[in-house]
């Protein structure tokens, strides 16, 4: 379901009503014999109606099969371009199979882990192929935007012996004792080797990739998403997004963000170009088939100025109603929402700007939602509760966290059969057609002045303000919330009073600061981190100052060339 902290992925959707509710914990009382033995006889129906996505069958046990069926087929199409330079998906597949043999001559087997420490760029594409075909699963960080302190973490974590990069970056990596740092370019200039490439993870079970979380609280934690999850949703409509030969895709996000996977795997497995950016965010979108983003980023392109563009999709936070509704009348648009641990969307809608209202949809196929409240227990169709996810898009846990794991994750008592759950932490309800309302994060609700808040449906009204593309809302102290909305020409009393116009008095901000742009990371969300410390600054420093440009860890992402 939706995204979460920065690792997720999700989009979700903004209430515009505050709710009263609260999900504040899991108690530990087993369920009864029947898990739907408190529902009516018609919500027990709905209740699966609804929450289980359509069983479809998936042609490919792994997600790289998919791109070496279409290197066979189409082998003279050109499977990435960057900057001008070209690759076809029969040199694709060669070159990743020769960097695959040499991944095993270092030791990589099935099971492992291997680290892909660089920057968008077709050296990029081909360590992550030759990886999956060496059996192990790639760790990608983002060089330049990860400090030091956070990859050693995660060469730690996830007990990485080889890193793959570039000779441009290769002094940049850490390399703790008995670590390797094989740079791509290099090694693919190097005869190659006559041996065939080993066969890959004997499992669909086995590691695709790892993908670290923002670590908001504490350090980073390490989600392995399996070849089942990523297949689950690359190889189903709609998670395939149509794409198909002669398609382009847009590689705009940062390596380390789940959606970037949905980018490149999801583009290569359906034989599409991948259009790897460079600085210009803008001007790859206007030159491609398929967008993958976050709003944030969306947020930054003219649709006008797209015409090729046919479909979007979004995720990783909420997305603004007037956003989702410009877009849509240009081009297929799909509002999904699924956090890291759910393999980057298990929700998705395509919204119709008719609509009476923006959604995240239903369960995409082989998935389940179910909305349960604190004791686990299924909530009748219509009341809120907390989205649990379940079916093929559960992930298999955290790297060296099985506390966190145990927090997070938990028997299916609907599906059975061993299979589990994971806790989104998100609230939604069905709406009467079936129908997931997001409703905001559990740890998104704040208490002001005794009453209970969202944060992002305050967000939400603000956005509803004729020119607000986006808005932030923080909470200051037990009676005070902050907005922070973006263009600059955001007038903050007619945002403020179409607050107080809509909601309750306990949910009207003490100011609005209308800003240029908002901040984001470095995966493209909102930045509230970045926004707290401009309203941290001294009093004498003056007022919250402008920001011209996204600031925060993602400013390099952002503006830097792949």
């Amino acid at each position: 379901m939706p995204r979460r902290r920065a690792g997720r992925s999700l989009t979700l959707h903004r209430s515009s009503a505050t709710a009263q509710h609260s999900i504040p914990r899991i108690a530990g009382a087993g369920l009864p014999p029947d898990p739907l033995a408190r529902l009516s006889g018609t919500d027990r129906q709905l209740f699966r109606r609804f929450g289980y996505g359509p069983d479809e069958p998936i042609i490919h046990t792994h997600i790289h099969h998919a791109f070496e069926r279409w290197a066979a087929a189409v082998p003279d199409a050109v499977a990435v371009e960057h900057l001008g330079v070209t690759i076809t998906y029969h040199e694709l597949d060669r070159q990743a199979d020769q960097l695959a043999r040499r991944l095993v001559s270092l030791g990589v087997r099935p099971g492992d882990r291997v680290g892909l420490f660089l920057r968008r760029s077709i050296p990029m594409i081909i360590g992550l192929l030759a990886t999956l075909k060496a059996g192990a699963a790639y760790v990608p960080q983002h060089v330049g935007v990860a400090t030091d302190a956070q990859l050693r973490h995660v060469l730690h974590t996830a007990a990485i012996r080889v890193v793959l990069t570039t000779s441009e970056f290769a002094g940049q990596i850490p390399q703790p004792a008995g670590q390797v740092v094989l740079a791509v370019d290099e090694t693919l200039a190097e005869p190659p080797a006559t041996e065939s490439v080993p066969a890959g993870p004997v499992s669909s079970d086995d590691g695709c990739y790892v993908l670290f979380t923002s670590g908001t609280t504490g350090q980073p934690n390490g989600v392995t998403v399996t070849h089942r999850n990523v297949c689950n949703l690359l190889l189903t409509a709609p998670g395939d997004l149509g794409i198909r030969p002669g398609w382009r895709v847009g590689q705009i996000l940062s390596i380390a963000f789940d959606m970037a996977a949905w980018e490149i795997l999801g583009c290569l497995s359906h034989g599409g170009t991948l259009v790897v950016r460079g600085r210009d965010i803008a001007a790859t979108v206007e030159q491609v088939d398929v967008v993958i983003a976050t709003p944030s980023v969306l947020g930054t392109v003219d649709p006008d100025r797209c015409a090729r563009v046919k479909v979007v999709a979004v995720a990783g936070e909420p997305c603004p109603r007037p956003l989702a509704d410009r877009w849509a009348r240009h081009a297929v648009f799909h509002n999904s929402c699924g956090p890291t641990e759910t393999t980057i969307v298990n929700t998705m809608q395509r919204h119709d700007p008719a609509a009476a209202q923006l959604t995240i949809g239903r369960p995409t196929p082989n998935n389940t939602v179910y909305v349960l409240d604190a004791d686990r227990q299924p909530c009748p169709i219509g009341e809120v509760g907390e989205m649990w996810a379940g079916g093929d898009c559960v992930s298999a846990g955290y790297l060296g966290n099985p506390e966190l794991t145990g927090q997070r994750y938990a028997p299916d008592p609907f599906l059975g059969g061993g299979r589990m759950m994971f806790r989104t932490r998100d609230l939604g309800r069905w709406t009467s057609d079936g129908e997931l309302e997001h409703l905001g994060r559990t740890d998104d609700q704040v208490k002001v002045r005794g009453f209970r808040v969202e944060l992002d449906s305050v967000s939400a009204v603000l956005e509803s303000v004729p020119g607000c593309r986006r808005a932030a809302t923080l909470k200051v102290d037990d009676r005070t919330l902050v907005s922070f909305v973006a263009p600059g020409v955001v007038d903050p009393q007619v945002a403020r009073q179409a607050v107080a116009d809509a909601l309750p008095y306990y949910c009207v901000p003490d100011q609005v600061h209308a800003l240029p742009v908002l901040p984001m990371t470095d995966r493209g969300k909102i930045d509230k981190a970045a926004l707290r410390r401009l309203l941290d600054r001294p009093a004498t420093s003056g007022p919250v100052p402008s920001i011209d440009r996204p600031v925060g860890s993602d400013a390099a992402t952002l503006s830097e060339a792949a």
